[in-house]
């Protein structure tokens, strides 16, 4: 895969929703592109010390976090994960590598789409209470988003590029 990705470009003015939301979706679209292409094993592949540190499982854990942070913590839905994360605080990473790449990224596309509904319901000034009695408001989970997928995408350009080549921002 050498083709440049179709990315929503942040808009550079507007209001701070727009642009938030904007860097979260041009992120968003890197880790597809990032993760796009790429067979099974690749997906798989283990380049660094740490057995979980692979592209399908970073791509799960980024799916994982988007439902938590959004869907569990803003809109209250139950927390999928929960059982298996008491058991395993890896079981993400673990899972991926069981699962078809398609169904990875499909799986992560789908997510996406759901937290943003959630997002696009909801101002930023909306608060919910955090592990009881924690306020969180909808900024902070996007902003913690923006965060958590850009670090999470700087692993998954270098594990991309020691898998192929593919570089690119």
């Amino acid at each position: 895969m050498t083709n440049a990705p179709e990315r929503p470009d942040p808009p550079m003015a507007g209001d701070e929703r727009t642009q938030l939301t904007g860097f979260l979706d041009f992120l968003r679209a890197s880790v597809v592109w990032k993760c796009s292409g790429l067979t099974d094993e690749q997906a798989r592949r283990k380049h660094l010390p740490s057995e979980l540190t692979t592209i399908a499982g970073l791509l799960c854990h980024l799916t994982l976090v988007e439902n938590y942070w959004f869907r569990v913590v803003l809109d209250g839905q139950p927390d999928e994960w929960a059982d298996r994360l008491e058991i395993d605080r890896d079981a993400e990473f673990r899972v991926a590598l069981e699962l078809p790449m398609t169904q990875l990224l499909a799986d992560y596309e789908a997510e996406v789409e759901k937290c943003r509904a959630v997002v696009a319901a909801r101002g930023f000034e909306d608060t919910v209470l955090f592990k009881g009695d924690k306020p969180l408001t909808v900024r902070w989970v996007v902003t913690h988003m923006i965060e958590e997928t850009a670090r999470h995408l700087g692993h998954l350009d270098l594990l991309r590029e020691l898998t192929d080549g593919l570089t690119g921002e």
